[in-house]
């Protein structure tokens, strides 16, 4: 039992380097630091959902092997999925147009893993692992726009080629689903499951039961 007037806080550690998780946290006024994840992502998974919550679960387990005390560690892999092909970030502007070409004119699917390892006082810790699938519509392309967004530069650290909240906004016809999985961090089901878990994303603070201080 926790004493009055004492608030016990986890350590929000994001276990990714995208600019885009970052900015999504922020945005919700969470407080956060980024350890970047350095572990050599391999899995043997070829269905989506699989894959992208054992690539999570490889990120947020790295991290929290350095991190002590009490902490929440994010980690989150996000691939592109169209037609039983997993599009991940493309090997070159060649590929950033094939990618582009397949996606153009259909509809393509965005999974999130997400792994949240939840790091207590005594070492003990605990592992909530779930993935998000959004749908995205894409408009109708020609070569000539497919090469100019090319062009950009936006396509080569991107999942599918393109980045939905960038320059690729016109040629978004519609969605289905959570948006920010589609960026790249389904934050309402994180935000969900920690205070299911009983811990505030946008603080850290443990959120005790009701009439226990």
């Amino acid at each position: 039992m926790a004493k009055r007037g004492i608030c016990m806080k986890y350590r929000i550690v994001l276990a990714s380097g995208s600019p885009r998780r970052k900015e999504i946290l922020a945005q919700i006024g969470a407080a956060f630091e980024v350890i970047v994840s350095d572990c050599d992502e391999k899995t043997e998974r070829r269905e989506p959902e699989a894959l992208v919550k054992e690539l999570s679960a490889q990120k947020a387990a790295a991290v929290a092997e350095k991190v002590s005390g009490a902490a929440v560690v994010i980690g989150a892999d996000t691939i592109v999925a169209f037609r039983g092909e997993i599009l991940g970030k493309p090997k070159d502007t060649e590929d950033a147009r094939r990618m582009l070409a397949m996606l153009a004119g259909n509809v393509h699917q965005v999974y999130t893993g997400v792994s949240l390892i939840l790091k207590e006082e005594t070492g003990e810790s605990r592992t909530i692992t779930f993935a998000e699938c959004s749908e995205v519509d894409v408009e109708a392309m020609t070569a000539r726009q497919i090469a100019e967004y090319v062009a950009t530069g936006e396509p080569a650290d991107k999942a599918g080629a393109y980045a939905i909240q960038g320059k690729f906004a016109p040629h978004i016809r519609g969605i289905r689903g959570d948006y920010y999985n589609i960026v790249g961090l389904p934050v309402a089901g994180i935000y969900r499951r920690l205070y299911e878990a009983g811990i505030d994303l946008k603080t850290g603070e443990k959120i005790f039961a009701k009439g226990i201080a």
